[in-house]
């Protein structure tokens, strides 16, 4: 993982934390767990840098219940 990497990785989890009023350390367990982080943010993270903030944040939020990491809310 390189640093640019490693500092978006970081920043996807703080945001999603703060979006569910979860701690960081919970939402990395979910996205490492679900493969989200490695399969996904890691992996795609030339195109998905591009995206902002409040997107990415949506659409990780969107995997982790997709995935059942999170309840599904109507």
């Amino acid at each position: 993982m390189t640093m640019n990497e490693l500092e978006f990785s970081t920043s996807c989890i703080g945001n999603v934390a703060d979006e569910l009023h979860i701690s960081q350390s919970e939402v990395y367990r979910m996205l490492k767990d679900s493969g989200i982080l490695s399969d996904y943010i890691v992996k795609y993270y030339d195109v998905l840098h591009t995206y902002g903030r409040k997107y990415m944040t949506n659409e990780l939020i969107s995997l982790l219940r997709e995935r059942k990491m999170l309840p599904i809310v109507n």
